[in-house]
Protein backbone atom coordinates (compact mmCIF):
# COMPACT_ATOMS: atom_id res chain seq x y z
CA UNK A 1 0.00 0.00 0.00
CA UNK A 2 2.70 2.12 1.07
CA UNK A 3 4.78 1.99 -2.85
CA UNK A 4 1.47 2.04 -4.29
CA UNK A 5 0.44 5.55 -2.31
CA UNK A 6 4.19 6.69 -3.38
CA UNK A 7 3.85 5.87 -6.90
CA UNK A 8 0.87 7.25 -7.32
CA UNK A 9 1.69 10.72 -5.83
CA UNK A 10 4.72 10.92 -7.50
CA UNK A 11 2.84 10.25 -10.69
CA UNK A 12 0.52 13.35 -9.61
CA UNK A 13 3.50 15.76 -8.90
CA UNK A 14 4.64 14.93 -12.13
CA UNK A 15 1.37 14.98 -14.06
CA UNK A 16 0.61 18.73 -12.33
CA UNK A 17 4.07 20.10 -13.92
CA UNK A 18 2.66 19.56 -17.59
CA UNK A 19 -1.25 20.00 -16.75
CA UNK A 20 -2.17 20.54 -13.64
CA UNK A 21 -2.35 16.55 -12.55
CA UNK A 22 -5.46 16.73 -15.62
CA UNK A 23 -5.51 16.97 -19.50
CA UNK A 24 -8.09 15.85 -21.97
CA UNK A 25 -7.86 12.03 -21.40
CA UNK A 26 -9.13 12.71 -18.24
CA UNK A 27 -12.47 13.94 -19.23
CA UNK A 28 -13.43 10.70 -20.79
CA UNK A 29 -16.85 8.95 -20.09
CA UNK A 30 -15.50 5.50 -20.80
CA UNK A 31 -15.85 3.00 -18.16
CA UNK A 32 -12.24 1.93 -16.53
CA UNK A 33 -11.41 -1.53 -16.93
CA UNK A 34 -11.45 -3.91 -14.12
CA UNK A 35 -7.71 -3.50 -14.76
CA UNK A 36 -7.86 -0.04 -14.07
CA UNK A 37 -10.88 -0.32 -11.07
CA UNK A 38 -8.30 -2.66 -9.12
CA UNK A 39 -5.39 0.04 -9.59
CA UNK A 40 -8.06 2.90 -8.35
CA UNK A 41 -8.92 0.77 -5.33
CA UNK A 42 -5.18 -0.13 -4.52
CA UNK A 43 -4.25 3.86 -4.46
CA UNK A 44 -6.79 4.96 -2.03
CA UNK A 45 -6.09 4.53 1.38
CA UNK A 46 -8.69 2.73 3.57
CA UNK A 47 -10.04 4.52 6.23
CA UNK A 48 -7.99 4.66 9.29
CA UNK A 49 -9.09 2.67 12.33
CA UNK A 50 -8.73 4.81 15.76
CA UNK A 51 -6.57 2.66 18.69
CA UNK A 52 -8.82 1.86 21.56
CA UNK A 53 -8.20 4.03 24.34
CA UNK A 54 -6.69 2.92 27.44
CA UNK A 55 -8.81 2.41 30.34
CA UNK A 56 -9.00 5.74 32.68
CA UNK A 57 -8.37 4.58 36.14
CA UNK A 58 -9.89 7.59 37.66
CA UNK A 59 -13.41 6.79 35.64
CA UNK A 60 -13.77 3.67 38.48
CA UNK A 61 -14.14 7.15 40.86
CA UNK A 62 -17.61 8.04 40.14
CA UNK A 63 -20.57 9.01 42.50
CA UNK A 64 -21.45 11.32 45.40
CA UNK A 65 -19.92 10.14 49.06
CA UNK A 66 -20.41 12.31 52.19
CA UNK A 67 -17.77 13.26 54.51
CA UNK A 68 -18.56 14.26 58.34
CA UNK A 69 -16.30 16.57 59.75
CA UNK A 70 -15.84 18.74 62.63
CA UNK A 71 -14.62 21.57 60.88
CA UNK A 72 -17.58 23.37 61.35
CA UNK A 73 -15.47 27.10 60.52
CA UNK A 74 -14.32 25.56 57.19
CA UNK A 75 -17.74 24.49 55.53
CA UNK A 76 -18.06 28.02 53.03
CA UNK A 77 -14.44 28.41 52.99
CA UNK A 78 -11.63 25.51 52.72
CA UNK A 79 -13.86 22.73 52.46
CA UNK A 80 -15.66 24.42 48.76
CA UNK A 81 -12.18 24.53 47.51
CA UNK A 82 -10.99 20.62 48.37
CA UNK A 83 -14.94 19.96 46.75
CA UNK A 84 -13.58 21.38 43.67
CA UNK A 85 -9.66 20.10 43.62
CA UNK A 86 -11.28 16.97 43.81
CA UNK A 87 -13.76 17.04 41.00
CA UNK A 88 -10.84 18.20 38.78
CA UNK A 89 -8.79 15.29 39.61
CA UNK A 90 -11.84 13.17 39.68
CA UNK A 91 -14.58 14.47 37.07
CA UNK A 92 -16.96 12.00 37.99
CA UNK A 93 -17.19 12.20 41.55
CA UNK A 94 -18.70 14.22 44.01
CA UNK A 95 -17.94 15.18 47.96
CA UNK A 96 -20.60 16.87 50.00
CA UNK A 97 -19.27 18.11 53.33
CA UNK A 98 -21.35 17.80 56.32
CA UNK A 99 -20.00 19.59 59.44
CA UNK A 100 -21.33 18.28 62.69
CA UNK A 101 -21.06 20.40 66.18
CA UNK A 102 -20.19 18.54 69.35
CA UNK A 103 -18.79 15.95 66.67
CA UNK A 104 -17.75 13.23 68.95
CA UNK A 105 -21.43 12.65 70.60
CA UNK A 106 -22.80 13.46 66.92
CA UNK A 107 -20.91 10.46 64.94
CA UNK A 108 -21.34 8.17 67.58
CA UNK A 109 -25.21 8.29 67.40
CA UNK A 110 -24.46 7.91 63.59
CA UNK A 111 -22.90 4.66 64.28
CA UNK A 112 -25.16 3.36 66.75
CA UNK A 113 -28.23 4.13 64.50
CA UNK A 114 -26.27 2.89 61.09
CA UNK A 115 -26.21 6.25 59.37
CA UNK A 116 -22.48 6.27 58.88
CA UNK A 117 -21.11 9.18 56.15
CA UNK A 118 -19.43 7.52 53.04
CA UNK A 119 -15.83 9.41 55.41
CA UNK A 120 -15.91 10.00 58.81
CA UNK A 121 -13.63 11.02 61.23
CA UNK A 122 -13.01 8.12 63.77
CA UNK A 123 -14.67 8.87 67.33
CA UNK A 124 -13.22 7.35 70.73
CA UNK A 125 -14.49 3.87 70.68
CA UNK A 126 -12.79 0.89 70.74
CA UNK A 127 -10.33 -0.83 68.28
CA UNK A 128 -12.23 -3.82 68.44
CA UNK A 129 -15.30 -1.86 67.08
CA UNK A 130 -13.28 -0.51 63.76
CA UNK A 131 -14.44 -3.45 61.61
CA UNK A 132 -18.28 -3.02 62.66
CA UNK A 133 -18.07 0.27 61.42
CA UNK A 134 -15.32 0.53 58.89
CA UNK A 135 -14.18 -0.39 55.67
CA UNK A 136 -10.01 -1.92 55.77
CA UNK A 137 -7.78 0.89 53.73
CA UNK A 138 -4.39 -1.25 53.38
CA UNK A 139 -5.20 -1.12 49.91
CA UNK A 140 -4.47 2.48 49.32
CA UNK A 141 -0.55 1.77 49.65
CA UNK A 142 -0.43 4.32 52.94
CA UNK A 143 0.34 1.95 55.65
CA UNK A 144 4.33 2.42 55.08
CA UNK A 145 4.40 6.14 54.63
CA UNK A 146 2.26 7.57 57.19
CA UNK A 147 2.42 8.10 60.98
CA UNK A 148 0.94 6.28 64.07
CA UNK A 149 0.01 3.32 61.18
CA UNK A 150 -0.53 1.23 64.17
CA UNK A 151 -3.02 2.98 65.98
CA UNK A 152 -6.11 2.15 64.47
CA UNK A 153 -5.39 -1.44 63.75
CA UNK A 154 -7.86 -4.85 64.49
CA UNK A 155 -7.69 -8.00 62.84
CA UNK A 156 -4.76 -7.47 61.72
CA UNK A 157 -6.20 -4.55 59.62
CA UNK A 158 -5.43 -1.04 59.44
CA UNK A 159 -9.34 0.98 59.53
CA UNK A 160 -8.03 4.67 59.66
CA UNK A 161 -5.31 6.57 58.51
CA UNK A 162 -4.48 10.27 60.55
CA UNK A 163 -5.35 13.45 59.50
CA UNK A 164 -1.78 14.83 61.61
CA UNK A 165 0.16 15.09 64.64
CA UNK A 166 -0.22 17.48 67.09
CA UNK A 167 1.91 18.44 70.10
CA UNK A 168 0.51 20.27 73.51
CA UNK A 169 2.11 23.52 74.19
CA UNK A 170 1.14 27.38 74.87
CA UNK A 171 0.42 28.98 71.33
CA UNK A 172 0.57 32.86 72.30
CA UNK A 173 0.31 36.51 70.95
CA UNK A 174 3.84 37.68 71.04
CA UNK A 175 3.08 41.59 70.92
CA UNK A 176 0.52 40.74 74.17
CA UNK A 177 4.32 38.89 75.86
CA UNK A 178 6.09 42.35 74.90
CA UNK A 179 3.61 44.62 76.08
CA UNK A 180 3.06 42.91 79.58
CA UNK A 181 7.17 43.37 79.87
CA UNK A 182 7.44 39.67 79.67
CA UNK A 183 11.52 39.23 77.83
CA UNK A 184 11.80 35.55 78.31
CA UNK A 185 9.54 32.53 77.51
CA UNK A 186 8.49 30.56 80.99
CA UNK A 187 10.42 27.43 81.71
CA UNK A 188 9.18 26.40 84.89
CA UNK A 189 5.68 26.34 86.34
CA UNK A 190 6.92 29.42 89.14
CA UNK A 191 7.65 31.18 85.48
CA UNK A 192 4.05 30.59 84.11
CA UNK A 193 2.68 31.97 86.57
CA UNK A 194 4.67 35.04 86.98
CA UNK A 195 3.63 35.60 83.50
CA UNK A 196 0.59 35.32 83.63
CA UNK A 197 0.94 37.16 86.31
CA UNK A 198 2.57 40.36 84.22
CA UNK A 199 -0.56 40.01 81.36
CA UNK A 200 -3.30 40.18 84.03
CA UNK A 201 -1.78 43.57 85.27
CA UNK A 202 -1.51 44.51 81.72
CA UNK A 203 -5.33 44.18 81.53
CA UNK A 204 -4.56 41.41 79.52
CA UNK A 205 -6.51 37.53 80.13
CA UNK A 206 -3.59 35.42 80.35
CA UNK A 207 -5.43 31.61 79.39
CA UNK A 208 -8.03 31.30 77.25
CA UNK A 209 -9.59 28.19 78.51
CA UNK A 210 -13.23 28.16 76.71
CA UNK A 211 -14.50 26.11 79.72
CA UNK A 212 -18.20 26.41 78.89
CA UNK A 213 -17.17 24.66 75.21
CA UNK A 214 -15.63 22.24 77.53
CA UNK A 215 -14.34 20.10 74.81
CA UNK A 216 -10.86 22.47 74.62
CA UNK A 217 -10.22 21.42 77.84
CA UNK A 218 -8.90 17.84 76.86
CA UNK A 219 -5.25 18.99 76.82
CA UNK A 220 -5.30 19.03 80.61
CA UNK A 221 -4.90 15.29 80.09
CA UNK A 222 -1.99 15.51 77.65
CA UNK A 223 -0.02 17.61 80.09
CA UNK A 224 -1.00 14.56 82.64
CA UNK A 225 0.79 12.24 80.15
CA UNK A 226 3.65 14.44 79.61
CA UNK A 227 3.92 14.73 83.82
CA UNK A 228 3.78 11.27 84.04
CA UNK A 229 6.24 9.84 80.97
CA UNK A 230 4.37 6.90 80.46
CA UNK A 231 2.81 6.50 76.95
CA UNK A 232 -0.23 4.01 78.62
CA UNK A 233 -1.39 6.41 81.27
CA UNK A 234 -4.76 6.23 79.97
CA UNK A 235 -3.81 2.11 79.42
CA UNK A 236 -2.86 1.69 82.96
CA UNK A 237 -6.21 2.35 84.52
CA UNK A 238 -6.99 -1.02 83.53
CA UNK A 239 -5.09 -2.82 85.99
CA UNK A 240 -5.34 0.01 88.84
CA UNK A 241 -7.43 -0.18 91.55
CA UNK A 242 -8.56 3.40 91.56
CA UNK A 243 -8.77 4.86 87.59
CA UNK A 244 -8.41 8.10 89.09
CA UNK A 245 -5.70 8.83 91.67
CA UNK A 246 -6.42 12.29 93.62
CA UNK A 247 -2.66 12.74 94.36
CA UNK A 248 -1.75 11.53 90.33
CA UNK A 249 -1.02 12.82 87.12
CA UNK A 250 -4.29 13.67 86.46
CA UNK A 251 -5.22 15.67 89.61
CA UNK A 252 -1.74 17.65 89.47
CA UNK A 253 -2.44 18.92 85.61
CA UNK A 254 -5.99 19.77 86.32
CA UNK A 255 -4.59 21.61 89.69
CA UNK A 256 -2.51 23.93 86.90
CA UNK A 257 -5.92 24.80 85.77
CA UNK A 258 -7.56 25.36 88.94
CA UNK A 259 -4.82 27.48 90.15
CA UNK A 260 -5.19 29.35 87.07
CA UNK A 261 -8.68 30.01 87.60
CA UNK A 262 -8.14 30.75 91.17
CA UNK A 263 -6.07 33.73 90.23
CA UNK A 264 -7.79 34.86 87.80
CA UNK A 265 -5.69 34.53 84.77
CA UNK A 266 -8.40 33.04 82.79
CA UNK A 267 -11.84 33.95 81.32
CA UNK A 268 -13.18 36.70 83.78
CA UNK A 269 -16.32 34.58 83.70
CA UNK A 270 -15.56 30.87 82.58
CA UNK A 271 -19.10 29.95 81.98
CA UNK A 272 -19.43 32.55 79.33
CA UNK A 273 -16.55 31.76 76.78
CA UNK A 274 -16.85 31.36 73.34
CA UNK A 275 -14.36 29.41 71.26
CA UNK A 276 -14.74 30.58 68.17
CA UNK A 277 -14.43 34.62 69.65
CA UNK A 278 -11.26 33.72 72.06
CA UNK A 279 -9.63 32.97 68.35
CA UNK A 280 -9.98 36.69 67.79
CA UNK A 281 -9.54 37.80 71.05
CA UNK A 282 -6.19 35.99 71.09
CA UNK A 283 -5.10 37.24 67.60
CA UNK A 284 -5.54 40.43 68.90
CA UNK A 285 -3.94 40.33 71.84
CA UNK A 286 -6.81 41.14 74.54
CA UNK A 287 -5.95 37.10 75.20
CA UNK A 288 -2.62 36.37 75.18
CA UNK A 289 -2.58 32.16 75.60
CA UNK A 290 -3.84 29.11 74.94
CA UNK A 291 -2.82 25.83 75.71
CA UNK A 292 -3.34 23.75 73.07
CA UNK A 293 -1.98 21.34 69.93
CA UNK A 294 -0.11 23.26 67.22
CA UNK A 295 -3.26 23.25 65.26
CA UNK A 296 -4.99 26.19 66.47
CA UNK A 297 -2.05 28.10 65.22
CA UNK A 298 -3.38 28.60 61.41
CA UNK A 299 -6.54 29.59 63.13
CA UNK A 300 -5.36 32.29 65.01
CA UNK A 301 -3.60 34.26 62.37
CA UNK A 302 -6.70 33.76 60.21
CA UNK A 303 -8.36 35.40 63.12
CA UNK A 304 -6.64 38.67 62.46
CA UNK A 305 -3.01 38.95 63.09
CA UNK A 306 0.32 38.05 61.76
CA UNK A 307 1.95 34.66 61.57
CA UNK A 308 5.03 36.27 63.20
CA UNK A 309 2.84 37.82 65.89
CA UNK A 310 2.12 34.17 67.21
CA UNK A 311 4.43 31.89 68.99
CA UNK A 312 4.74 28.28 70.47
CA UNK A 313 6.89 26.93 73.44
CA UNK A 314 6.02 23.89 75.58
CA UNK A 315 4.08 24.00 78.93
CA UNK A 316 6.11 23.72 82.14
CA UNK A 317 3.96 21.83 84.75
CA UNK A 318 7.03 21.95 87.60
CA UNK A 319 9.76 23.37 88.53
CA UNK A 320 12.62 21.14 87.26
CA UNK A 321 13.67 22.94 84.31
CA UNK A 322 13.07 19.95 82.20
CA UNK A 323 10.46 20.03 79.70
CA UNK A 324 8.25 17.05 78.23
CA UNK A 325 5.36 17.43 76.27
CA UNK A 326 3.35 14.56 74.64
CA UNK A 327 3.05 14.10 70.53
CA UNK A 328 -0.68 12.39 69.87
CA UNK A 329 -2.23 11.83 66.46
CA UNK A 330 -5.05 13.66 65.82
CA UNK A 331 -8.44 12.40 64.37
CA UNK A 332 -8.56 9.51 61.87
CA UNK A 333 -10.22 9.18 58.50
CA UNK A 334 -12.52 6.02 58.15
CA UNK A 335 -14.04 5.13 54.99
CA UNK A 336 -17.58 3.04 55.57
CA UNK A 337 -18.20 -0.23 54.82
CA UNK A 338 -21.58 -0.02 53.46
CA UNK A 339 -20.79 2.90 51.66
CA UNK A 340 -22.40 2.63 48.52
CA UNK A 341 -19.04 4.44 46.06
CA UNK A 342 -16.76 2.71 48.26
CA UNK A 343 -13.52 3.35 45.80
CA UNK A 344 -14.68 6.76 45.36
CA UNK A 345 -14.85 7.64 49.46
CA UNK A 346 -10.82 5.67 49.38
CA UNK A 347 -10.04 7.74 46.75
CA UNK A 348 -11.03 10.93 48.74
CA UNK A 349 -8.97 9.34 51.60
CA UNK A 350 -5.83 9.49 49.61
CA UNK A 351 -6.21 12.55 48.24
CA UNK A 352 -6.59 14.25 51.52
CA UNK A 353 -3.30 12.73 52.44
CA UNK A 354 -1.24 13.32 49.56
CA UNK A 355 -2.82 15.86 47.24
CA UNK A 356 -5.00 18.25 49.64
CA UNK A 357 -2.49 19.63 51.75
CA UNK A 358 -5.29 19.76 54.95
CA UNK A 359 -2.05 18.97 57.31
CA UNK A 360 -0.26 21.95 56.46
CA UNK A 361 -3.50 24.37 56.28
CA UNK A 362 -4.42 22.68 60.01
CA UNK A 363 -1.31 23.39 61.49
CA UNK A 364 -0.41 19.44 61.95
CA UNK A 365 2.18 17.40 62.18
CA UNK A 366 2.31 15.92 58.65
CA UNK A 367 0.82 13.03 58.48
CA UNK A 368 3.06 11.62 56.00
CA UNK A 369 6.39 11.21 57.38
CA UNK A 370 8.74 11.99 54.59
CA UNK A 371 6.87 15.31 54.40
CA UNK A 372 8.10 18.49 56.27
CA UNK A 373 5.82 21.25 58.25
CA UNK A 374 5.07 24.30 56.29
CA UNK A 375 4.36 25.99 59.98
CA UNK A 376 7.32 27.57 61.11
CA UNK A 377 5.93 27.78 64.57
CA UNK A 378 5.84 24.40 64.78
CA UNK A 379 9.06 23.80 62.99
CA UNK A 380 10.80 25.67 65.96
CA UNK A 381 8.72 23.97 68.87
CA UNK A 382 9.94 20.67 67.41
CA UNK A 383 13.60 22.16 67.31
CA UNK A 384 13.34 23.34 71.32
CA UNK A 385 16.95 22.18 73.36
CA UNK A 386 16.70 19.05 75.48
CA UNK A 387 12.79 18.82 74.80
CA UNK A 388 11.39 15.40 75.47
CA UNK A 389 8.78 13.53 73.92
CA UNK A 390 5.88 11.05 75.12
CA UNK A 391 4.31 9.33 71.50
CA UNK A 392 1.09 8.20 73.39
CA UNK A 393 0.63 4.66 72.77
CA UNK A 394 -3.01 3.40 71.04
CA UNK A 395 -5.89 3.09 73.31
CA UNK A 396 -6.54 -0.18 75.14
CA UNK A 397 -9.85 -1.42 73.90
CA UNK A 398 -10.76 -3.27 77.40
CA UNK A 399 -10.03 0.52 78.84
CA UNK A 400 -11.63 2.45 76.01
CA UNK A 401 -14.62 -0.05 76.77
CA UNK A 402 -14.97 0.63 80.65
CA UNK A 403 -14.97 4.44 80.02
CA UNK A 404 -17.58 4.45 77.77
CA UNK A 405 -19.81 1.62 79.53
CA UNK A 406 -19.24 4.31 82.39
CA UNK A 407 -20.19 7.29 80.06
CA UNK A 408 -16.97 8.84 81.57
CA UNK A 409 -15.64 12.20 80.01
CA UNK A 410 -12.64 13.28 80.66
CA UNK A 411 -13.25 16.84 79.83
CA UNK A 412 -16.34 16.63 82.79
CA UNK A 413 -13.87 15.28 84.98
CA UNK A 414 -11.58 18.88 83.71
CA UNK A 415 -14.87 21.02 84.59
CA UNK A 416 -15.76 19.73 87.72
CA UNK A 417 -12.06 19.36 89.34
CA UNK A 418 -11.50 23.20 88.16
CA UNK A 419 -14.27 24.38 90.31
CA UNK A 420 -14.38 22.29 93.25
CA UNK A 421 -12.45 19.42 95.58
CA UNK A 422 -10.73 16.57 93.01
CA UNK A 423 -11.02 14.34 95.79
CA UNK A 424 -14.59 14.12 95.30
CA UNK A 425 -14.81 14.28 91.71
CA UNK A 426 -12.22 11.43 91.27
CA UNK A 427 -13.92 9.37 93.67
CA UNK A 428 -17.52 9.78 92.23
CA UNK A 429 -15.73 8.98 88.59
CA UNK A 430 -13.52 5.92 90.24
CA UNK A 431 -17.07 4.31 91.58
CA UNK A 432 -18.11 4.66 87.76
CA UNK A 433 -15.44 2.75 86.78
CA UNK A 434 -15.60 0.16 89.33
CA UNK A 435 -19.91 -0.62 88.20
CA UNK A 436 -18.56 -0.51 84.50
CA UNK A 437 -15.78 -2.99 84.79
CA UNK A 438 -17.76 -5.41 86.80
CA UNK A 439 -20.82 -4.78 84.58
CA UNK A 440 -18.07 -5.78 81.27
CA UNK A 441 -16.61 -8.83 83.70
CA UNK A 442 -13.16 -6.98 83.14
Amino acid sequence: MKKTLVATTSICLLTTLLAACGSESTTTTASPTPAAKATTAAATPAPATEAPKAANPNDDIKGKIVFATNRTDLIDTKLKEYKEAFKKKYPNADVEFEALKDYEAAIKLRLATAEVPDVVLIPNIPNTQLPDYFAPLDDLGLNDKIRFKDYKTANGGTYGLVTGGSTTGIVYNKKAFADAGITALPKTLDEFYAASEKLKAKGIVPLATNYKDKWPLYTWQHVAVAMSGNPNFWNDRIKQENAFDPNGAFAKSLGILKTMISKGYVEKDINSSNWEQSKKDVASGKMAMYLLPNWVIPQVIENGTESANVGFFPMPFDNSGKLTTLMTPDYFYAVSKNSKNLKTAKAFVKWLIEDSGYDDFAGFIPSLKDKKSSVTQLSDFLATKDLNFVEIAADNSDAMAIQNKAQIDLNDIAQEVAVTDVAKVFDKYNKKWVEAKKALGK
